[in-house]
């Protein structure tokens, strides 16, 4: 019951990711071809390794194929053609590519891992897809590019949901390994708070590890920045004052296009998201509690030991979201009054004002304009020239999913790789330190 159910919740189209369901729907013809089942029960006649060789072969070939279509995408991409490429018609949500993709070499760097063309019962999975995507990502810009700036998520990326980044977690060498080689840290996460303190009890682990390292200069140690509540509240690493970062305000680092979004405007949008918060509240019973903060508002349990059902949770995103869609005049990701983001938090349920895809812009502006040394200048159009680019930009996170995931956004900014666990974060941080190295060596 319990299999069925996932099964089943997965195939809603707002729980799915169609280029990686189209992948999988490629790869499962040379499983089903190829893969020697049977051969469990077979005593002779059966090579083991002839078969995983041949999958292999045809996983590789259409890798590689799908990689020519990402290479003609780019080319669509570069002369405004309105004549829709041919991977565009294909998987008709794709969005902009910012790299190429060497998906072939990549998906052969995961085989060695995961041993997917060994399978016999078990066809490519959505996993493997997502890994495999990662991996060319990585490769990207790294070896075949160059990465400056690296934007985290907080909860389920760089600690477990709810908990904080402790001394003990082994990604926090790893963070420290990439400012030690002037690689940009952005943490872009959805907490919303105003004051540093409460930033430094979810990150003091990472905080008191870079003010007492060794291996970083004083200005590497100023390589990070904190962006809450999406793209709210912005804090720099301070290593004298008493929780190690210090706010910035928000003239010294609001893009122009934020700084149009006028209190009003801001004000009226979270009224209605309130109403329609407080209406969902209503008819479904929730037992939760309505939060208005000055950039966001949301609900929460009335009691932290209960957990509100997910159902109960993505049906109050898609409520919330088509509500303010219907008043604000636009969708949530393209509206040109003031942004704002419906997510589901797993357990909780809030709209921010902006989104990931403006708190990675401001990161990219902060640092391409030489900021981080405690004397930036405020980020307007005269710095749109030294914004680092989106190639060189990798943000990681574990919501990517179309609806109620707030990471989604940061795909039309930067390049993005896609985690499911701290751990998985820290396999993928191995991996990029990895082909960093092979391309200095």
């Amino acid at each position: 019951m319990t299999s069925r159910y996932r099964v089943e919740y997965a195939l809603k189209t707002h729980r799915r990711d169609q280029f990686i369901e189209w992948i999988k729907g490629l790869l499962a013809v040379p499983f089903v071809l190829y893969s020697q089942p049977t051969g469990v029960f077979e005593a002779n006649g059966f090579n083991l390794t002839q078969m995983s060789e041949e999958a292999h072969r045809r996983y590789a070939e259409i890798m590689r194929d799908i990689e020519v279509m990402i290479d003609d995408q780019l080319m669509h991409q570069l002369d405004s053609s309105r004549v829709p490429s041919k991977l565009k018609l294909l998987v008709p949500t794709i969005g902009n590519f910012f790299t190429r993709l060497p998906l072939e070499a990549a998906f052969k760097f995961q085989d060695r891992k995961r041993y997917i063309s060994s399978r016999r019962f078990v066809s490519p999975s959505f996993n493997d897809v997502r890994l495999i995507l990662n991996t060319a990502q990585l490769m990207a810009v790294t070896t075949h590019g160059s990465l400056r700036l690296a934007t985290f998520d907080g909860d389920v990326t760089l600690y477990d949901d709810g908990q904080s980044l402790e001394p003990t977690s082994p990604v926090i060498p790893r963070m420290i390994d990439l400012m030690r080689k002037n690689v940009k840290i952005g943490i872009v996460t959805a907490a919303g708070y105003t004051t540093a303190d409460q930033y430094y009890a979810r990150l003091h682990g990472l905080l008191d590890a870079i003010a007492s390292s060794t291996i970083l200069t004083p200005q590497q140690r100023q390589n990070i920045i904190i962006m809450g509540g999406e793209a709210n509240y912005l804090f720099e690493f301070s290593p004298t004052s008493p929780h190690l970062l210090s706010p910035v305000p928000r003239e010294r680092w609001l893009t122009a296009e934020m700084a149009s979004w006028s209190d009003s405007g801001i004000s009226a949008l979270l009224d209605v998201a309130e109403a329609a918060l407080r209406d969902c509240i209503k008819n479904m019973h929730l037992p939760a509690t309505l939060m208005r903060k000055d950039r966001a508002v949301g609900i929460i349990p009335r009691d932290p030991a209960v957990r509100i059902p997910r159902e109960s949770l993505e049906e109050t995103v898609l409520v919330v979201q088509k509500i303010l869609e219907l008043s604000v005049g636009g969708r949530d990701f393209d509206n040109k009054v003031v942004p704002f983001c419906a997510f589901n938090g797993g357990r909780d349920v809030f709209v921010d004002i902006g989104d990931k895809s403006w708190g990675v812009s401001v990161c990219q502006q902060w640092f391409g304009n030489g900021n981080g040394n405690g004397n930036g200048a405020r980020g307007n159009g005269d710095g749109e020239n030294a914004r680092i680019r989106p190639e060189q930009t990798l943000h990681v996170g574990d919501q990517f999913l179309s609806a109620g995931s707030n990471d989604f956004k940061a795909r039309s900014v930067s390049t993005t790789a896609w985690i499911a666990s701290p751990a998985e974060t820290v396999e993928l941080l191995d991996e990029l330190a990895d082909f960093m190295g092979k391309k200095l060596s």
